[in-house]
């Protein structure tokens, strides 16, 4: 049962970063295609084309393209943000992406890119998006997050009407970076070139690489190589961002800031991807969720203080009797009563259950009913169908993105194809999740690398106060390993996984990245600014050293990052 539990909990990251659908194959998702959508799409405007790509496109491990192409659909819009009217061009198609240095084809990778018009390139941000899973397509931030528009949800009520109505998105980031959202390869529309297989790509450093490569031939298609570049990644999409973040390094590409949504640095920090270990760094996502159900006594009159008091109270109390409970002592009788009052669940089933997981959790807080992983906030009757798949937090959301995304590209963006976008494939069965020595990956040290590479770096991690999935303490304790004076922010959120699918969270969000983007910009224009200077006094070219490592005593992360070889590891092996 508890293995059962923990491939639930591992299905979970793999939707990573919304409802997954069925997983498998070519088994969940829309049609791209004309078929099922009736009427007369209005005419064509200058400078806009329509596109009908005629390649099948499939998500199974042994499906490869014979050939492929790079069509796209351009099309032009409207958007107003803040009173300001905004025109930009939207483009859906596919990139053939190639190793550096000319190599082969690798594959072709479907995205959709929002541009501002009439923007200067050189100084106009670009951010790359990507869900996880791994196996997920990155229809979630795509209509979900920041992109000019949006699926209204109405989460964490279950009561909005389906499929859910595509809007202008008021918080889109369109106003602050232009916009790429890119599905990895087996999920959505992208697919492997023969001789390679969607399976060649899936795996934790072989996938990191085919992304990097994404980016490169994008930011080269579109001449936009001096635009300051962002990663914003997903669940699984925040260890991808911390491995790509080194491999575009180490190809010669300078980023500007990272974005983390609910990432999944550490597999082996959270107990409910493993099935096993302690489940430190819960209690806080559990009182949260209780306080949002009115079960915690006393009621916390401000939540903020009260995560505070939660995180002290993890890390100094429930992590050292958790701890000793492990090592065959006993678990404090103390904690218990306290647990219960600030949780809501009994203190007979914390004394039955000190490490008590996620899956046990959101069974027994509310007795009859089962939460959301997601978003715990959403809660349905045991046995009713929003609760058939184990997360009703999922499953609400799964078909109108399916159905949503087929109709946004064909009405709207005019790109058709008659295969079926992918929400979720298998990919997480076959996986290689191995990465850097260990079998599950942590990938903290990666991010560390990438940030004593290039001092100007800022990343900033979006997290829900109530994602089961990938929770917020977790998450800050990873963070936490970073080399002290590393640029990293940390914001939460009321809501799940998805923060930004929550009417209140995402203005809130959209507020902190516009600060962040502004924050990052400004030191690398500064950076430059001082370059520049630099040269101009010099008379007589010299030698410059880059990135002189600090006298100052490091940390034994920051150790292990720098005195990690300089390698390349992601040329695909079957060729």
């Amino acid at each position: 049962m508890k293995r059962l539990l923990s491939l639930l909990l591992l299905l979970c990251l793999a939707a990573c970063g919304g409802g997954g659908g069925s997983g498998g194959g070519d088994s969940s998702g829309g049609s791209t295609g004309s078929g099922g959508n009736t009427g007369t799409l209005p005419p064509l405007g200058a400078g806009e084309s329509a596109y009908t790509d005629m390649l099948a496109y499939s998500t199974a491990p042994s499906a490869s393209l014979s050939s492929a192409n790079e069509g796209a659909a351009v099309t032009k819009h409207t958007l107003t943000l803040g009173g300001h009217s905004l025109a930009y061009t939207a483009t859906a198609g596919h990139l053939i992406v190639s190793a550096p240095g000319g190599g082969a084809p690798e594959a072709s990778m479907f995205y959709v890119a929002y541009t501002l018009d009439g923007a200067a390139p050189g100084t106009r941000p670009v951010t790359i998006f990507y869900n996880g899973g791994p196996g997920s397509a990155t229809v979630w931030l795509h209509l979900g997050s920041f992109s000019p528009k949006r699926l209204v949800t109405g989460i964490p009520a279950t009561t909005a009407t389906t499929p859910f109505a595509l809007v202008d998105n008021a918080e889109s980031l369109l106003d602050v970076s232009d916009l790429v959202f890119v599905d990895a390869v087996g999920t959505g529309l992208s697919e492997a070139v023969s001789p390679n297989t969607n399976q060649t790509f899936w795996g934790v450093d072989i996938d990191a690489g085919v992304m990097r490569d994404f980016v490169m031939r994008w930011l080269s298609v579109n001449q936009r190589t001096a635009s300051p570049l962002f990663l914003y990644g997903e669940s699984y999409g925040g260890p991808r961002t911390a491995v790509l973040a080194r491999a575009l390094q180490n190809a010669g590409v300078t980023l500007t800031g990272l974005v983390l949504q609910s990432p999944a640095l550490n597999y082996n920090s959270n107990c409910g991807v493993t099935g096993e270990g302690a489940c430190i760094g819960n209690t806080p996502s559990y009182a949260a969720t209780g306080a949002w159900y009115q079960l915690v006594t006393p009621a916390p009159t401000d939540l903020a203080s009260f995560m505070a008091q939660m995180r002290s109270f993890d890390d100094t109390k429930y992590a050292p009797g958790l701890t000793q409970f492990l090592a065959g002592g006993a678990f404090p009788s103390n904690l218990p009563p306290l647990l219960a009052g600030d949780t809501g669940i009994s203190s007979a089933n914390w004394s039955a259950h000190p490490n008590l997981s996620i899956s046990q959790f959101q069974s027994l807080l509310l007795p009859g009913k089962i939460t959301g992983l997601y978003d715990a906030r959403m809660s349905v009757a045991a046995g009713s169908s929003l609760a058939s798949e184990g997360d009703p937090s999922s499953t609400f959301l799964s078909s109108s993105f399916a159905t949503q995304i087929g109709s946004y590209l064909h009405t709207q963006l005019r790109y058709d194809n008659n295969s079926t976008y992918v929400l979720l494939s298998n990919a997480i069965n076959t996986w290689n999740f191995s990465h850097a020595g260990l079998a599950l990956p942590d990938t903290v040290p990666d991010l560390a690398a990438a940030l004593a590479a290039d001092a100007k770096l800022s990343v900033m991690a979006g997290l829900g106060l109530n994602d089961l999935v990938t929770p917020f303490h977790v998450t800050e304790n990873d963070l936490a390993r970073l080399p002290a004076g590393s640029k990293v922010q940390t914001h939460t959120y009321s809501g799940g996984h998805m923060s930004y699918l929550d009417d209140t969270a995402r203005p809130l969000q959209k507020a902190d990245l516009t600060a962040f983007y502004a924050s990052a910009l400004s030191l690398h224009v500064s950076a430059a600014g001082l370059n520049a200077r630099a040269m101009a006094a010099t008379e007589k070219p010299r030698a410059i050293t880059v990135g002189t490592q600090p006298t100052t005593r490091q940390t034994p992360i920051q150790q292990e990052a720098l005195q990690t070889p300089m390698r390349d590891p992601w040329v695909p092996p079957h060729r």
